[in-house]
């Protein structure tokens, strides 16, 4: 299972990155690979004015396209998910999610902010031809506690909230691939049984000589 996480935060120590990093370290055990775009070290200019063929651009872009299961971690303000991932999810193309199982993951002030990701992330996501937008997991700033060395943690509860937002996910991701996997295989099946076309027309000369004509 391919995963990458994109980090919308314009902060390298947040909460909401706090909530991935949790998310893709339980995911290590069914991860075939896994990669983190933290969109905040992209290169400001090649975002703002959509410079595809930047080197990190395109390597940022190619990932996203390889993944199979997509996590999406970004702060909330005023009611809106944030400038910096939406920079980046401009640059996608127009199906750029398309047969991918993606998790939202947010963080705000209060849990009124969480009808943002219904109303302001979730249509984003299903422009971009998303197969699978699992429920989101939001967290309230109290909810992730800072520690002086630890940096931000997730308080128990939530913590328990992203793993069973995971089970879901790893379980759809699994279903999609083995139903992926069986349509491989009929399309193969037929493609071998499939008796070769019978239209075929022989054409075979017809000397001049044999021809009689009758008036």
């Amino acid at each position: 299972m391919k995963i990458v996480g994109i980090q919308g935060s314009p902060s390298a120590s947040s909460r909401s990155g706090s909530l991935l990093a949790l998310a893709q370290s339980r995911l290590q055990g069914v991860a075939s690979s896994a990669h983190l775009i933290a969109v905040r070290d992209l290169a400001a200019q090649a975002l703002l004015h959509a410079q595809f063929d930047h080197p990190l651009i395109r390597q940022a872009l190619a990932e996203v396209a390889q993944a199979q299961v997509v996590l999406i971690a970004t702060p909330i303000y005023k009611a809106a998910y944030s400038g910096v991932l939406k920079s980046f999810l401009d640059l996608l193309p127009q199906d750029g999610l398309r047969g991918k199982t993606v998790l939202p993951l947010a963080t705000g002030g209060s849990i009124a902010h969480l009808l943002a990701l219904d109303y302001a992330l979730k249509p984003v996501l299903s422009a971009l031809g998303a197969r699978d937008i699992l429920d989101p997991v939001f967290a309230t700033d109290a909810q992730i506690v800072k520690h002086e060395t630890l940096g931000y943690l997730p308080v128990p509860e939530v913590a328990l909230r992203v793993d069973a937002a995971l089970q879901i996910l790893i379980d759809r991701a699994e279903e999609f691939e083995r139903s992926e996997e069986a349509a491989r295989e009929r399309d193969e099946l037929l493609a071998r049984v499939q008796p070769k076309s019978t239209s075929h027309v022989s054409h075979e000369a017809w000397p001049a000589r044999d021809v009689r004509w009758s008036v």
